[in-house]
């Protein structure tokens, strides 16, 4: 019986659309209070203005991880189409295909003759889809999978500096949302690494470093084209 077995790499569709979600969440949602309130708005402006960027960037990101992963999913299908052509109108070409794909991994030229031939039998468009196209299972592209976790994510991660923005007092606004939002993406950062079997230091600074630089980027935009901070 074959063991079971978790890998990393299963995550991929979902961890890459959420870990982006999140910080583009946190990240814009923040930069944007922290742009509108150097500009020296009210606070219940500011934070009509962060929700209004809640729901459209949510919707923003469900549509654009939509379109862009089906994208992904038609160049697939294409691809597979046109290999399920190949494979009716020249099997045997196809198999001395898959048996060079074989030979070049490290085969030597009879067995990758013989595996060649066994999975052509098995599933043929399976075994050229995976080792000719590099298309899996867990690869493939998964639109509406993609676009959920994105828009969730999102969401989730813009009502934390929303809810800053609502409790921290009006004239230290800035401070509190900058610095509990570096906090934030801190967290997303290391989770996020931690998630994906990398280094949690590594990946909290590397989302830490470029998310305080977008809010100080659009912090000084709003001071510059606002009144006293």
């Amino acid at each position: 019986m074959r063991h079971a077995e978790r890998h990393r790499t299963q995550r991929i569709g979902w961890l890459r659309a959420a870990v982006l979600g999140a910080n583009d969440g946190i990240v814009s949602t923040a930069s944007l209070v922290v742009g509108v309130a150097a500009a020296s708005l009210s606070q219940g402006n500011i934070l009509l203005t962060g929700i209004a960027g809640l729901v459209a960037g949510a919707m923003s990101m469900a549509a654009g991880e939509y379109v862009s992963v089906y994208s992904q999913a038609d160049t697939e299908n294409a691809d597979l189409a046109r290999e399920r052509a190949e494979l009716e109108a020249d099997p045997a070409a196809e198999r001395r295909e898959l048996t060079a794909i074989y030979v070049t991994r490290g085969l030597a030229p009879d067995l990758a003759q013989q595996v060649a031939e066994q999975l052509s039998m098995h599933d043929a468009l399976g075994a050229h889809a995976r080792d000719e196209l590099g298309i899996s299972e867990t690869h493939t592209a998964r639109p509406v999978q993609a676009a959920v976790a994105s828009a969730a994510s999102f969401a989730i991660g813009a009502v934390l500096p929303l809810a800053v923005t609502a409790l921290a007092p009006a004239q230290n606004l800035i401070a509190w949302v900058s610095g509990m939002s570096i906090v934030f993406l801190a967290v997303l950062g290391g989770v996020s690494a931690r998630a994906g079997g990398a280094s949690v230091p590594m990946g909290a600074w590397r989302v830490t470093f470029w998310g305080a630089l977008a809010m100080a980027v659009t912090a000084g935009v709003g001071a510059l084209f606002g009144a006293v901070v």
